[in-house]
């Protein structure tokens, strides 16, 4: 069983079992896992998923008002069972909430609209921070 495990790394107990029995060694499965856990042989681990590396380092605290702008989108159902989303967008310093959108479906296209109309009335931002991910340039 040792010499098997050994070959074959990525087999459990029970494809040795499989394997032990085309070579003519006829075990009861539980014995074999008894064993198998026993001489403490395992599967090996696949490694995780690759992250992208980088150094990231916390964002600033903005320091006026129009650094910094915060999206987040809130979804919450009718009494009828229909969805519905709002996109919230806030200024960082003063905690502003510059809009609040409201539509049972709001498209890439929708929210690029909004965000160009909040930029033509309120100036372009430095930075724009959504969830985990952050967008443009940080003046500081």
């Amino acid at each position: 069983m040792r010499a098997v495990a050994g070959e074959r790394r990525r087999f459990g107990y029970r494809r040795i079992h499989v394997m032990l029995r085309r070579l003519g060694i006829v075990m009861n499965h539980k014995k074999l896992r008894r064993l198998y856990r026993e001489e403490k042989l395992q599967v090996r681990r696949r490694g995780g998923r690759k992250r992208a590396l980088g150094t990231q380092r916390p964002i600033g605290v903005p320091d006026r008002i129009n650094v910094r702008w915060s999206l987040d989108f809130v979804s919450d159902a009718f009494t009828d069972g229909r969805r519905f989303r709002v996109l919230a967008v806030v200024d960082d310093f003063s905690r502003e909430c510059l809009t609040l959108v409201a539509d049972t479906s709001l498209s890439g296209l929708r929210v690029t609209r909004e965000l160009d109309a909040l930029v033509a009335a309120r100036g372009k931002p430095s930075a724009i921070v959504s969830d985990n991910s952050y967008v443009g340039k940080e003046s500081g």
